[in-house]
């Protein structure tokens, strides 16, 4: 396994990724809510993973927010979107 590629993320830029600190990030590693690899001292974790700790660490409040944000735009931009997404 080459950690070192592309296809990882050091713990820091997840933290970066989820607004939390390195800190909360290992104790979520450690917990078992956020599969990571050990790479040396260090864990990295897949950037295909991103996806589903997102929506893992993402409270349902913010879950919320954000599918009203995208009601409330579909809602106001349908149309123009609608024709970006034929070009």
């Amino acid at each position: 396994m080459d950690t070192n590629s592309k296809e990882f993320i050091s713990t820091i830029e997840l933290a970066q990724i989820l607004g939390i600190s390195r800190q909360a990030v290992a104790e979520k590693i450690k917990s078992g809510k956020i599969k990571a690899q050990k790479a040396g001292r260090s864990y990295v974790i897949s950037k295909k993973d991103i996806p589903e700790i997102l929506g893992e660490v993402l409270s349902d409040e913010k879950k919320r927010e954000i599918e009203e944000a995208v009601h409330k735009t579909v809602e106001e931009y349908g149309e123009a979107l609608k024709l970006l997404g034929k070009e």
